[in-house]
């Protein structure tokens, strides 16, 4: 009697899947080592090899599984074939049945939180025209706009020279003063984002036709700028883009929160914060 108590005992110490050890449960919901093992070859095949992979291997795992509870609150329920259709597009080949099965709880749960971020988060952020403008700013400073500008240069300019540089009517009129004084000015014509860091951020915010200060030897003028056809569409994908990034961190908090309503329970001492 007493062997047949310690062996059902032990059974409720490991998963059905022949002693795969129960390291933690999530809302009663067992969490083995064998899964672990799965999600931190899947992390790795996602290119996440951190030292602690094994620990964020069963983070994830518990928040895929909070995630999928919380969806089912408002319907949502991907189905394995949504995610067996998003696993072949990902072309994640070679899978282990282990680790094909905790690929597909993965996106299932990555999916299930998208469709409640769109539908309860998404519709509560609010981005203004003064937040537009100020990644548009940004942008145009870091990564530069799809604006077309033509631009003077002038290299290997002494400073008594750089001085007397008067401001032009035009760009015809900046090449033929450069060039009276004794400089060989190089035009040429680009996109904001095709400039390097240094010009980029020489000429954003340069008044057009002004020569710029004196930096390296080297002096610019902008002759002339034009938003490409690129450049309508920029206000919307700005916007879009600020709306997401506000969303995910609205999401992450209420993940948090979920994540300690969760009833969890780890086992395993490695595996405590």
């Amino acid at each position: 009697m007493k062997k047949l108590l310690m062996l059902l005992l032990y059974c409720f110490c490991v998963s059905p899947s022949f002693g795969a050890t129960v390291v933690a449960t999530v809302n009663g919901t067992p969490i083995t080592d064998t899964d672990i093992t799965a999600r931190t070859k899947l992390m790795a095949r996602e290119g996440n090899v951190a030292t602690d992979n094994r620990r964020q291997a069963l983070q994830n795992i518990i928040d895929d599984s909070v995630k999928l509870n919380y969806a089912a609150n408002f319907g949502i329920k991907p189905t394995d074939a949504d995610a067996t259709y998003e696993l072949k597009r990902m072309n994640l080949t070679g899978l282990t049945e282990s680790e094909r099965a905790m690929a597909v709880s993965a996106i299932k749960a990555g999916m299930a939180w998208q469709v409640v971020v769109a539908r309860t988060i998404l519709p509560t952020i609010d981005v203004t025209r003064d937040d537009v403008d100020a990644m548009k700013n940004d942008l145009a400073r870091d990564q530069g706009l799809p604006i077309e500008m033509t631009i003077i240069r002038l290299t290997d300019i002494p400073a008594d020279v750089a001085s007397k540089l008067v401001k032009p009517k035009n760009c015809d009129e900046a090449m033929e003063i450069a060039e009276n004084m004794g400089g060989i000015p190089q035009k040429f014509v680009a996109r904001q984002y095709e400039l390097s860091p240094e010009i980029r951020n020489r000429v954003i915010g340069l008044p057009t036709l002004t020569w710029s200060s004196r930096v390296d030897d080297s002096v610019l003028l902008v002759c002339s700028t034009k938003k490409t056809s690129e450049y309508g569409k920029l206000d919307d994908m700005i916007k879009q883009n600020a709306m997401y990034k506000q969303a995910m961190f609205v999401a992450d908090q209420q993940l948090k929160q979920l994540r300690r309503k969760a009833v969890v329970v780890i086992n395993d001492d490695r595996y405590k914060l």
